[in-house]
């Protein structure tokens, strides 16, 4: 396969803190490649990197073959972006946008008109073509901000937490015009910090916390690294803020956390896992509602690689 995104020991250092440190990792062309990691874990300074809008302190990338450091502009030609906030122009309407945003990629001017035409329709935007841009819903802003970066046919799209603020509607129909982009053969890098998203979309998964790449994989396989350690999800009919707490007191060498009212205990013999509930449920008086043995989920790989609580992911983005 064609590495169309290889980076080799990548840091970058604000006031002598890292925010990507010495990070390594490749892209295959036509995959979905994942950047998942919390917020402020360095997702956003690393697109900044590869796409020359930042220097990086040490390190090396190659991006479509073109060395960052020296042939940033080259590469420029062949990708596009769509940064988290839009670039669009308000007062210009969709269909302007597009024909502007062509003239500055460089399509020749007797395509371009075809050309945003031709995105507006496959972005479900062609019947408000000339309505201006600041009238546009959220949603459709998010989509014509990705339509504009494909106007010059990319081979490779870096996208930074597309859905955010997103409704769940208009975030579905973004993640399934994501993946018509990559049966289109359009390699896609995408940073997000939600879990589900990661998991539904990607072709392998890059895990970043803290600056740093602690696993690369397929969904699957991380998912694999988790079932070995067993996790059990209790529910009691009488709902307590302190339980999970003092179940991990009672609990040492599992990872145990509430979520939803909702007990998740990671790790341990499953057998005193349970005898260790039921006993607590017995001294406080309370009532087991229910008891499940969980599948892995790319949550479970999450809690087991990081460490960290998945509700460190669940804030909506903050001041990367």
């Amino acid at each position: 396969m064609t590495k169309v995104i290889e980076v080799s020991g990548l840091t970058k250092c604000y006031d002598g803190l890292a925010a990507v440190d010495g990070i390594d990792f490749a892209v295959e062309e036509g995959e979905i490649f994942g950047f998942l990691g919390p917020n402020g874990a360095g997702k956003t300074t690393t697109i900044r990197l590869l796409t020359g809008l930042s220097k990086p302190t040490a390190g090396s990338a190659r991006v479509l073959g073109y060395d960052i450091a020296s042939e940033i502009m080259k590469a420029k030609r062949e990708f596009g972006v769509v940064p988290e906030m839009s670039n669009m122009y308000d007062e210009l309407s969709g269909l302007e946008n597009l024909v502007f945003m062509g003239q500055l990629y460089g399509v020749p001017s007797g395509e371009r008109r075809a050309r945003a035409e031709e995105l507006l329709k496959t972005f479900g935007l062609y019947e408000r073509k000339d309505s201006r841009f600041a009238t546009y819903s959220r949603g459709m802003k998010r989509a014509l901000t990705i339509a504009a970066a494909l106007v010059h046919r990319p081979r490779l799209l870096f996208l930074d937490e597309p859905t955010v603020g997103l409704d769940v509607v208009a975030a579905r129909n973004l993640r399934t015009l994501i993946q018509r982009l990559q049966k289109e053969g359009t390699t896609v890098f995408l940073t997000t910090h939600y879990l589900e998203e990661a998991d539904m979309l990607c072709s392998r998964i890059a895990l970043l916390v803290k600056g740093k790449v602690i696993a690369t994989n397929t969904p699957v396989r991380l998912k694999g690294m988790a079932e070995e350690e067993p996790a059990l999800e209790v529910s009691f009919r009488q709902p307590s803020p302190q339980a999970g707490e003092e179940l991990g007191k009672r609990l040492p060498g599992t990872v145990v956390m509430t979520i939803n009212e909702r007990i998740r205990v990671y790790g341990g013999d499953t057998a005193t896992v349970l005898e260790t509930i039921l006993s607590y449920a017995r001294e406080r008086k309370i009532e087991v509602a229910s008891v499940n043995s969980l599948k892995p989920t790319l949550e479970d790989a999450f809690v087991k690689l990081t460490g960290l609580s998945p509700l460190v992911m669940a804030a909506e983005k903050g001041g990367q």
